[in-house]
Formats: C-alpha cells, structure tokens, sequence
C-alpha cells in the first residue's frame, strides 16, 4: 500500500507535543503518504497526522478506509459528532501503551469501597470541599444543588437571562447551545485522554450504565472553570458566530488551562498511580484547530513531507 511505512510507537510525538483537536465537516478526508488530505470549497489540506490528537467529524464528512488506517497508525482519535460539533455520536480508538491503567482502573471500579473513595475524590475536585463522611446518594444531591448554583452564578454575573439547563440544542437558548458546544469539545479531548492511557470509557465512577461514563466523569471536573463561564460570557455579547466563538474559545482556555496535562494528572491522582511512570507507560497531553486555522497547510507550499 502506497504511502509511508507505519511509525513505531517511539518515533511518534508525545501526546503533550500534539494540538488538541480539529473540528471538520463538509469536506473530504482522504490520505495521502503520511498526511490527512482535507478536500472542501476552499481548496486542498495536508495535514500531519501525528501532530494532532482529536478529530472532530461532523455533518458532511467523508471519510476513506485508507485515512482511518492512518489515523489509527498515527493514535489520533476520531469522535463523530453533531453539527456545530454538539453532540457526541461515535468514536474510534487510538493507540494504547500499556494496560497499567486500564487494571488499576478495574479493580478501583469492582470494590465497593475504592469505588466510593473514587467517586469522592472526584467531588472533591469539583468542588473543593471535603465529602468524606457522605454517601454516593449524598454526593450525588450536592452535586445537583452545586451545578444550578453555578450556572445561576455566572448568568447574574454576565447578566444572561437564565430558566435552566436544556439538553436539545435546537429547543435551547444561545447560551445553552454553547454549553452544549463546549461541552461536546471537552468530552472529546477527555474520551482521547482515557483511550490514549489504554482506560475503558465506561467504568466510570459516578456516571454508570453509559458506553462513556468515565469520559463524563472526568469532563465534569473541568466544566465549572471552562465551558460553563465561557458560554455565558460568550452569550452576553452574543457575536455573529457565536458557536464558532466558542469553540475557539474554547481551544485558547484549554491550551492556557494545560488542561491535558491536567486531566493525566488528575487520572493519576484518582486510581492512585505513581505521577513518575516512565514515558513509555503512557501519551499525556493532547490543542485544537478549526476548519478556518489550516490555511497554513494548504498545498503546495504549506506541507512539508
């Protein structure tokens, strides 16, 4: 098969050298040698496959065998999601290192009792407060009352009209559309992060009974101090292209957040991993772009073989 041979693990960058994710829909996506080919109205993309982490597909995309190949070589992870990048529908799965994690991460979800010392963790990194002497029933109702408090908060702060949380993006007011926007991106780069650690999505430790409820989890550690206070601020000014605002804002928070970093620190914390396993163990980071950042790959001159 044409195109260059597949890297071994120890000739790929590291998770922490990559971008965080591309969002791409109404194009073509093809492979050409070791390249992502996005093909639109535009013109022709090249794009590194190394060198990035997620990618984002949305309405419109058509994808070849041959690109998933490289993909897959490459340990990026591919998400389908929903127009405007909402909704989470699908993923396929990078490369994994080693199942160190995936193990530690077993035996914590099967016992009762680690189970819970997780969980609790877990709020006490949300929220900050000491939760040792509660249930998951207990944790489960603060946590309720904590996130209409938030969401309450930063609406009287950015004085956005506020009735509550809507899930369906088109029954929802902007400032919920752009929680949703936000939120799908987060769980995007937190469903890459557990699949590039070798973890299983679903054992998760609050969340339960779902295909992604560890990517739930560890989003929902973040969302009081990205997406939620970005889409009320973005409400209040409420630009043209409000959801592409987000998304972008998005991106900036993450990278000046080192968000990734944080979440294989957080990881690690949480299923009581030593924070100085050799390199090899696992990828730990991963910045993204948007369709209208790659003018810098456009061929001929933007791609470098």
């Amino acid at each position: 098969m044409n195109g260059a041979p597949k890297p071994t693990l120890s000739q790929m960058p590291r998770v922490d050298q990559r971008l965080t994710f591309l969002y791409l829909d109404q194009c073509k996506i093809q492979c050409e040698d070791s390249a992502v080919k996005v093909i639109d109205e535009s013109g022709i993309y090249l794009i590194p496959s190394a060198m990035l982490s997620v990618l984002l597909l949305g309405p419109g995309t058509d994808i070849t065998h041959r690109a998933l190949m490289l993909i897959g070589d490459s340990g990026m992870s591919t998400v389908w999601v929903g127009e405007k990048g909402i909704r989470f529908y699908a993923c396929g799965s990078p490369l994994t290192r080693s199942s160190i994690f995936a193990e530690k991460q077993a035996v914590l979800f099967s016992n009762q009792r680690s189970h819970l010392r997780v969980a609790k963790k877990m709020y006490s990194k949300r929220f900050g407060d000491s939760v040792d002497n509660m249930n998951i029933q207990q944790l489960r109702g603060i946590e309720g009352s904590r996130m209409k408090k938030e969401y309450r908060r930063w609406a009287d702060h950015f004085q956005v009209p506020w009735k509550g949380r809507i899930q369906d993006f088109e029954q929802g007011d902007l400032v919920n559309q752009l929680l949703s926007v936000g939120t799908s991106c987060l769980y995007g780069l937190a469903y890459s992060v557990i699949m590039a650690l070798g973890m299983s999505p679903a054992l998760g430790f609050i969340h339960n009974s779902h295909s992604k409820s560890f990517v739930l989890d560890l989003a929902d550690i973040y969302k009081t101090t990205t997406t939620i206070p970005l889409a009320f601020e973005i409400a209040s000014v409420n630009p043209p292209e409000a959801v592409s605002e987000m998304r972008r804002a998005c991106r900036d928070k993450f990278r000046e957040m080192k968000i990734l970093e944080k979440m294989v620190a957080d990881i690690q914390d949480l299923l009581e991993l030593s924070p100085t396993l050799d390199d090899d163990e696992f990828q730990d980071v991963v910045t993204w772009w948007e369709k209208s950042d790659l003018e810098a790959f456009k061929t001929p001159k933007g791609f470098a073989a």
